[in-house]
């Protein structure tokens, strides 16, 4: 019952901002937890030694405090638990993209760009409703189903090391010069993490999208996607909106050519399929309250 009234929660109120204008988020101490270890330990010899202690002091961490919260009781569970689910605010943010191209390119663009890592200045409208759907689709795993599959896995436990992982991932899981060795565990833990989550949140958009039919199609085009993991569920949003995702896009001044996923879909879009994403969005979300009182039926 904990993570359903979590969802709701979450559901309801999202990020108030009147509450973490005045404390820091979790998410934000977490990174400030990773920012520290960066600073301290990623230099020197044996960085990937050195990115493997770190997890793992990490980790251990995120568990403890999991562990001593849970001792306060269920309300504080479903706090923790709201705070650490994405739901909401996943749809602000994305619904703010369609909205603003809506008034301009250039409002557009900038909307883009709270969400995305590519580079955005040159970015055309359909180009901006690309990224705001597959951003949609690889959060709808990250920020919803993982963190639930993890904490009705693990308890607070499980949720935080799953978030300490995630957040790490993000700040230090990349293939550059600085990051390449020190940041190897982060990005092979948070992909195992994320390997049964990725699938489910796929699955559930097939299921509440009854696009049974495209399933073979769905399983052989994710693993085209460079992570092992996004190209789940951002093959299921495609096909079940009809649109073109993933495709050539640019970071950091460099033109990479992806492949498309769903490459007869639609490639002219904007703010309506951005819209129906928030609207596919919430469907899921439905799909997993209904999976979790399911389950709360069957365990209790």
């Amino acid at each position: 019952m904990t993570l359903i009234f979590a969802m709701l929660l979450d559901a309801a109120l999202g990020e108030p901002r009147w509450l973490w204008d005045r404390v820091p988020h979790p998410a934000v101490l977490m990174g400030r937890a990773v920012g520290w270890c960066d600073k301290r330990l990623n230099r020197g010899t044996a960085r990937r030694g050195r990115g493997i202690i770190t997890m793992m002091l990490l980790g251990l961490c995120a568990m403890a405090l999991g562990g001593l919260l849970e001792e306060f009781g269920p309300l504080v569970e479903i706090l923790v638990v709201a705070m650490l689910l994405a739901q909401r605010s996943l749809v602000d943010h994305v619904a703010a993209v369609g909205n603003a191209l809506r008034l301009s390119l250039g409002d557009a663009r900038l909307a883009v760009a709270q969400i995305v890592g590519r580079d955005t200045a040159a970015m055309q409208p359909s180009d901006v409703a690309r990224g705001a759907i597959e951003s949609a689709a690889e959060n709808l795993s990250d920020g919803v189903i993982a963190p639930a599959f993890w904490f009705l896995i693990g308890g607070l436990p499980g949720l935080l090391l799953y978030k300490i992982t995630n957040t790490a991932d993000s700040m230090i899981g990349y293939r550059t010069e600085k990051y390449l060795e020190f940041g190897w565990a982060a990005a092979r833990f948070d992909d195992l993490l994320n390997l049964i989550p990725a699938r489910l949140t796929a699955l559930l958009i097939v299921v509440t999208h009854a696009i049974w039919s495209d399933w073979p199609a769905i399983r052989a085009e994710a693993p085209r996607h460079r992570s092992p993991n996004a190209g789940w569920p951002e093959a299921a949003m495609a096909r079940a909106l009809g649109v073109a995702l993933s495709g050539p896009r640019t970071y950091h001044g460099v033109l990479t050519d992806f492949p498309y996923v769903n490459e007869t879909g639609r490639k002219d879009i904007g703010a309506p399929e951005i819209d129906a994403t928030c609207r596919a969005l919430w469907r899921v979300w439905a799909g997993a309250l209904g999976l979790a009182i399911l389950l709360s039926f069957v365990f209790h």
